[in-house]
C-alpha cells in the first residue's frame, strides 16, 4: 500500500505544528498557449499582487445561514463564512500537518485528554473587541448551548467537559475521553471564534450578520441573490503558511448565486463572473480550451459508496453483501457521468485524507465469484434473471439524494451492473425527512452518499454504531478500533484506522464507488485562489485581480 501524506506525530502536536511551507500550497497553471489548464489545489501568478477591485465569485446554492457553527448549505456556505472567521489552528493541503494560526502553540496530556493553546496577543473582531481566551471558551459553551442548531460544529464535541482561561491569551479544555481529532476540527470555520456581541444574539439573527476576526466582513447578504463581502483594514494574523498573511488585497468579494450549472458557466464565459464553482464534468474540458484555469481537489473523508442497513434481513448475510460489491466495475461507474478528475475508489477514504493508503486489494470485482456466493446461499437464479430464495426475489431498495451530478447517472448503471448476478434494485429518493422516515419504517437496504472532513475521524462518525443505531448492527471489534484511533497519532494511528478500513472493506460495511472532487473555473484575470484541506474554498485574502483593480 502507498502512502504519500507524511505522519502527524505527538512531537508536532506538543510543539505547535511541525514541517515546512509546502510551495504545492498554490500550484502555478501558466499555459505558453494562452490555453487554459488545470491546477491541484489552487493558482498563482507571476509579479506583485494587485491592490483593489472586486471578485465575482458564483456558487450554486443561497449560503442559508452565514453562522459558520451550523445551519448552512453546505460547502457554499462554508466558502462564505470562511472569509468571515479565522481558526486556532491551520490543516496544510499538501500534508495534513497542523500549523499555527490564532493559536501560536498548543501541547496535548499524554491521555488526549486536554489541550491547552497559547493565543495571539493581538487579534480583534471586527466590532473591535479583543480575541480572549474566555472568549473562545465562551464560543465551545455557546455551540452546546445551541445544540442540534450548531450540527456542524457539536459533533466534535463529543465528551466536552469545559475549560479554564488561566490568563488573557492561555486556555485550556477537557475532555473525557481522547479526543485528538479535535485539534483537526479547530482548523475548520466551524470552530472560528464569534465575537461577544454575536453569542449575545439569537439564532436567527446569527443566519444574517456574524462578527468574526476573519479577513473580510459581512457587507450584504441579499438571500438568492448574493453575498457581498469588503476588506477588512488592520488585519494582520493570517496562517503561518498563508501567502498573504495581511490585509486582503481585493476590496471586495460578491458571491452570485447562480443554481444552475449551464448558467455559471455562461456567466463566466461572458465575463460576468471572474470564479464559479461547481464545475459539472461535461463543462471542464471546453472551459480549459477556451483559456480558462480549471482547479481542482479531491474531497478529503469518505468517499461516495452505499452503505447497508445490516439489520434488514437480506443484507444481514455478509455472503449477500460481498456479492452485491464484487458485482460493480467501479471505474464504469465513474465514466457515466465524470472524467480523470474523479478518482476510483482505493479506500474507504479518499486519497486527500491525511493518512490515507491505498487499500484497492480489499475491493475486488468478480461477478463469477459474486455468482458463487450467492448460489451457496441459497439464492437461485430465476427465468426473468433475478435470484429468489424460499420465494421471495432478491431485491434491494437504495436511497440516494439529488445532490451532486453524478449520483443518478452511476446509481442507474449500478442497477444495471448488479442485475447481471441476479440483484433487483429499487432506487428511491426525495428530501431528507422522507429519507428518515423510510430508514424508520426499515424499507432501505443501502444508502448512496459520501461525507466530508481532513482527518481519518470521519470513520467513526459514519461506522461507529451504537444499540440505538436504526436498522445497523453494532460491531464491538471495529467500534473498538474507532474509538482507539482517537487517542493516537502518527503511524500509530495510521495503523489502527487501517486495521479498520480493512475490517468495513472485508465485511462490507461500506461499498465504496470513486471520490468526489471540488472543481472551480477561473479566468486568467485571476490569482490566489486556493482550497483548503477540506477542499472547501481557502482565506482569499490572497487572491487578487492579475488586470488590476
Amino acid at each position: 500500500m502507498t502512502r504519500p501524506i507524511p505522519d502527524l506525530t505527538r512531537r508536532s502536536l506538543l510543539l505547535g505544528g511541525a514541517g515546512l511551507p509546502t510551495a504545492g500550497f498554490l500550484a502555478s497553471c501558466a499555459a505558453d498557449d494562452g490555453a487554459g489548464g488545470t491546477a491541484e489545489g489552487g493558482t498563482t501568478a507571476g509579479g506583485e499582487p494587485t491592490t483593489g477591485g472586486t471578485l465575482r465569485f458564483a456558487i450554486a446554492n443561497d449560503p442559508a445561514s452565514v453562522n459558520p457553527q451550523g445551519g448552512g448549505s453546505g460547502n457554499d456556505a462554508r466558502y462564505v463564512t470562511r472569509q468571515l472567521v479565522d481558526s486556532l489552528l491551520y490543516q496544510d493541503p499538501d500534508t495534513g500537518d497542523l500549523h499555527p494560526w490564532l493559536a501560536t502553540e498548543w501541547s496535548v496530556s499524554e491521555d488526549s485528554t486536554e489541550f491547552t493553546f497559547t493565543l495571539r496577543d493581538d487579534v480583534t473582531f471586527s466590532d473591535g473587541t479583543p480575541l480572549t481566551a474566555q472568549i473562545v471558551l465562551d464560543n465551545f459553551d455557546d455551540v452546546l448551548e445551541q445544540g442540534a442548531n450548531a450540527n456542524y460544529a457539536i459533533e466534535h464535541l463529543a465528551g466536552y467537559l469545559g475549560g479554564d482561561a488561566t490568563d488573557e491569551v492561555t486556555l485550556t479544555v477537557r475532555f473525557d475521553r481522547p479526543s485528538i481529532p479535535f485539534l483537526q476540527a479547530l482548523t475548520e470555520p466551524i470552530f472560528g471564534p464569534l465575537a461577544p456581541a454575536t453569542l449575545a444574539a439569537s439564532w436567527d439573527e446569527r443566519t444574517t450578520g456574524i462578527i468574526g476576526t476573519g479577513a473580510f466582513t459581512l457587507g450584504s447578504y441579499v438571500k438568492d441573490t448574493e453575498v457581498v463581502l469588503a476588506r477588512r483594514d488592520g488585519y494582520v494574523w493570517g496562517p503561518s503558511l498563508a501567502d498573504n498573511t495581511g490585509e486582503a488585497y481585493l476590496d471586495e468579494v460578491v458571491f452570485q448565486i447562480i443554481p444552475e450549472a449551464s448558467v455559471r458557466t455562461g456567466a463566466i464565459s461572458s465575463d460576468q463572473v471572474d470564479v464559479i464553482g461547481g464545475v459539472p464534468p461535461q463543462d471542464q474540458e471546453t472551459l480549459t480550451a477556451s483559456g480558462f484555469t480549471i482547479v481542482e481537489r479531491a474531497n478529503p473523508g469518505v468517499v461516495f459508496g452505499l452503505t447497508p442497513y445490516t439489520g434488514r434481513p437480506i443484507v444481514s448475510d455478509l455472503a449477500v453483501r460481498t456479492a452485491f460489491a464484487l458485482s460493480l466495475v467501479r471505474t464504469d461507474l465513474r465514466d457515466a457521468t465524470l472524467n480523470d478528475s474523479y478518482k476510483v475508489a482505493t479506500s474507504v477514504l479518499a486519497s486527500s485524507t491525511p493518512g490515507w493508503a491505498d487499500l484497492s486489494d480489499h475491493i475486488p470485482e468478480d461477478t463469477d465469484e459474486a455468482a458463487r456466493l450467492l448460489d451457496e446461499a441459497g439464492w437461485t437464479l430465476g427465468a426473468d434473471g433475478i435470484r429468489v430464495k424460499d420465494g421471495e426475489p432478491l431485491h434491494l431498495v437504495i436511497w440516494w439524494s439529488d445532490n451532486f451530478v453524478a449520483n443518478q447517472s452511476a446509481l442507474e448503471l449500478l442497477q444495471a451492473q448488479v442485475r447481471t448476478v441476479g440483484f433487483d434494485v429499487e432506487l428511491r429518493t426525495g428530501d431528507a425527512t422522507e429519507r428518515q422516515a423510510a430508514v424508520d419504517a426499515g424499507e432501505l437496504d443501502f444508502s448512496y452518499g459520501n461525507l466530508s472532513r481532513a482527518d481519518a475521524d470521519i470513520l467513526r462518525t459514519q461506522f461507529h454504531i451504537g444499540e440505538n443505531d436504526v436498522n445497523k448492527v453494532p460491531d464491538p471489534d471495529l467500534n473498538g478500533l474507532l474509538e482507539q484511533q482517537s487517542a493516537l497519532t502518527g503511524a500509530e494511528r495510521d495503523a489502527v484506522v487501517d486495521e479498520a478500513i480493512t475490517s468495513i472493506l472485508d465485511n462490507v460495511y461500506y461499498v465504496p464507488t470513486f471520490e468526489l472532487t471540488s472543481v472551480l473555473a477561473l479566468t486568467t484575470g485571476v490569482a490566489g485562489v486556493a482550497f483548503a484541506a477540506d477542499s472547501r474554498l481557502s482565506g482569499l485574502s490572497g487572491a487578487f485581480l492579475t488586470t488590476g483593480a
